[in-house]
């Protein structure tokens, strides 16, 4: 007799109505996308509008996966397992089949992918159980879903709050425009500066351990200070821009950012890795899910440091070469202050962090929903409360300390970043070095392959092109 619930046996208008709906809320969200691009290439924000297609990438990648979950079901629950090799490694401890049926009973029954039926029995009449069972498969999907949709979110409201708080910084940068020219060349002894009596006088100057403690507490309380702002500001512009010292360093930094946002934003193959490792050590008794939520915590805290003790390394590098300076103090940026001499290491383990925590937040609504507060997947309730409290304080920290500090001291490194350029000159400065490179070649064709070395503009050029086609450009 076949099923009455079954397409074939379903009423055309409920077929219908159901199809309807899900093509008008994918039709919606495709409209509201749609409309955000169009906005951000009318306020030319080409970097944001580069991380709404990674945003759309995410969701097809979502798509897909969701789509081949619902096709291999079938090859799933034929893949047969011994009864055996499912007693190890639980999440939770088996039940009675008594504590099972009235804890079925008790949720109630529930509309899965599909039900079980015929392919239920093909590993029951083999004295087996299948791979994973409908229900399994089916939370599966769901998480899958949640933690991608999470993790998209968080970043950015992330990259919002963090950018609120960098424009606030512009009124400082707009103060010292306005002074520009204005300053005295007289001679200031070293330590009367504010930059170094804030970074490099007291603890910092007395011992290493006391400097790392300071940048470590100074994450807290005073991230960036107008005066870290302006020496900032002011080194990145005398080695990078010497000869445009109305540079709008705001504008750039906030452009940077901006540009790495798409990045963040963005979940990469290894991160899904990190994923498959948690839920494969998700064993009672364990409490993984505890221990990993201090991870991201640990790193941020970390984080912040290090990009605290860059600052305070500048002010050290200055007090330490000069008792006295005539004019305005300058440090010098360099590469060798960061980890591995990379500064772009720090935006990879933001992403970690940002990835980490949606993880965990994703991971607690997923399992809240699925299987009610109470269950033994959610762990004890001294240990959920500890991981919300976590999740919350890496998210506020990281939006109003460690993002804004990243934009900032990042651009310390020994190099600049293609963002330095507006769009219409990056755009010109490729085309330029092109033609010029074509029109080289051809007079080194016309001259029979001669060996003569390109012009010093034509050098320039490629130079400037290599610094927008490459990620990063190199200090002139």
């Amino acid at each position: 007799m076949p099923e009455a619930d079954a397409l074939e046996f379903t009423p055309t208008w409920i077929v219908a109505g159901v199809c309807s709906l899900i093509v008008v809320i994918s039709l919606a969200v495709e409209r509201f996308l749609h409309y955000i691009g169009k906005t951000l290439k009318r306020k030319n924000q080409k970097a944001l509008f580069e991380a709404l297609l990674k945003v759309k990438e995410e969701l097809m990648l979502l798509g897909f996966i969701s789509l081949l979950l619902t096709v291999s079901q079938g090859v799933i629950q034929r893949t047969c397992i011994p009864p055996s090799w499912t007693n190890y490694m639980l999440p939770c401890k088996k039940m009675d089949a008594h504590t099972v049926t009235a804890k079925v009973l008790a949720l109630g029954a529930r509309r899965l992918l599909s039900k079980s039926g015929p392919r239920s029995e093909h590993c029951q009449n083999k004295g087996k159980v299948p791979l994973l069972s409908p229900d399994a498969l089916h939370q599966l999907h769901i998480f899958i879903f949640v933690l991608a949709i999470t993790h998209v979110i968080l970043s950015a409201v992330t990259m919002f709050l963090g950018g609120e708080k960098i424009r606030q910084w512009k009124r400082w940068d707009d103060e010292i425009e306005k002074n520009a020219g204005n300053g005295s060349k007289k001679l200031t002894h070293v330590q009367q500066f504010e930059f170094i009596r804030e970074n490099f006088n007291g603890v910092g100057k007395e011992s290493m351990i006391l400097s790392w403690m300071h940048s470590f507490a100074k994450q807290f309380y005073a991230s960036v200070t107008k005066s870290d702002y302006t020496t900032m500001r002011l080194g990145f512009i005398m080695t990078h821009c010497r000869g445009n010292p109305k540079f709008h360093f705001h504008r750039y930094m906030v452009r940077a950012l901006e540009a790495d946002f798409k990045k963040v934003v963005g979940i990469r193959w290894y991160l899904w890795i990190f994923v498959v490792i948690f839920m494969l050590l998700n064993v009672n008794g364990l409490h993984t899910y505890f221990w990993i939520s201090f991870i991201p915590l640990i790193l941020l805290l970390a984080v912040g440091t290090k990009l605290e003790h860059v600052i305070a390394q500048l002010a050290h590098e200055v007090a330490e070469k000069h008792s006295a300076i005539e004019g305005d103090l300058v440090v010098n940026p360099s590469d060798e202050h960061f980890w591995c001499a990379r500064p772009r290491v720090i935006l990879y383990l933001i992403h970690f962090i940002l990835f980490q925590n949606a993880f965990e937040i994703a991971l607690f609504f997923w399992m809240l929903t699925t299987y009610g507060f109470n269950s033994c997947i959610m762990d004890h309730v001294p240990l959920i409360v500890p991981r919300l409290v976590i999740g919350v304080v890496i998210q506020l920290l990281c939006s109003y300390s460690t993002l804004p500090l990243y934009a900032i001291v990042t651009q310390m490194g020994t190099f600049f970043k293609k963002e330095i350029f507006d769009e219409h000159i990056q755009q010109g400065l490729v085309g330029w070095a092109q033609k010029a490179k074509r029109r080289t070649e051809s007079i080194k064709d016309a001259a029979g392959g001669g060996t003569h070395g390109p012009s010093s503009g034509l050098e320039m050029l490629r130079r400037a092109a290599a610094a927008i086609q490459g990620s990063r450009a190199p200090q002139r």
